[in-house]
């Protein structure tokens, strides 16, 4: 039976509608899957935030100060350059982020650059749904500090990143320890007793305060003002910061 001229209507209106559910449903799918992909998250407590993170903060002009909750610097963190510096740069860090390996060098050359003016606070942010060992390697590393001092911490610290892979077990771990001549027993018995576990926990918890998402992250911190920077930032725009900061 042959449709009339309203019932033709209506009937493409209807396919219309189909064809349109039916592309509307595939996009927000692939919306879905998408997000799914690229938001891997680590737990830190009862907190979730994103992964390993690249550079991503922009080019020209340093970015302005804003408000964040961050804990003062002490005598308890651990500080590489001067401690009485203008600028502190408080990072918030994974052992097991490659960006992190080398975000770290580009702020070994920032207190070799201002070794009056800005220091360098390391802080623990371990991102444990992707990096299985991080909350190890953090823990050992304050064990390392906690034996040996402030000294120790960092050399321990760049052993770590001076190789991702081979500081994955524990076995590693405490054969760095040797390496820098720390005593190994009261290492492996520091490392056994789970000592820093609090103290690792605590701060993941103060990175995601303080706004981070990610690592590295980090804040300039000059005085009152607090600058965040998220990834692994070249040294090029670290140093325009800096700059700034001196300069304000």
């Amino acid at each position: 039976m042959a449709l009339t001229s309203k019932q033709s209507f209506l009937a493409g209106i209807g396919s219309a509608l189909v064809i349109f559910f039916i592309v509307g449903f595939f996009v927000l799918l692939t919306v879905v899957l998408k997000d799914d992909s690229d938001s891997k998250v680590a737990n830190t407590g009862n907190t979730a935030v994103a992964g390993d993170t690249a550079p991503n903060q922009p080019s020209g002009q340093p970015p302005t100060p804003t408000e964040i909750t961050l804990a003062p610097v002490t005598d308890d963190d651990w500080v590489r350059g001067n401690r009485n510096a203008k600028i502190s740069l408080v990072e918030f860090s994974d052992y097991e982020c490659p960006f992190c390996s080398r975000f770290h060098q580009t702020a070994q050359q920032v207190i070799d650059e201002y070794p009056d003016d800005v220091n360098w606070v390391y802080r623990h942010f371990p991102l444990t749904s992707i990096h299985p060992t991080a909350v190890a390697r953090a823990e050992a590393a304050e064990c390392a500090g906690s034996i040996g001092g402030n000294d120790a911490f960092w050399d321990y610290t760049d052993g770590l990143f001076e190789n991702i892979e081979l500081y994955g077990s524990a076995s590693g771990r405490s054969s760095l320890a040797g390496e820098i001549a720390l005593d190994v027993d009261k290492f492996d018995e520091c490392v056994e007793k789970g000592t820093f576990s609090a103290k690792v926990t605590d701060q993941a918890n103060q990175a995601v305060a303080a706004g981070g998402r990610g690592t590295p992250y980090s804040i300039f911190v000059a005085g009152d003002e607090k600058i965040p920077v998220s990834g692994a930032v070249p040294f090029s725009q670290i140093q325009a910061m800096v700059e700034s900061l001196l300069n304000s």
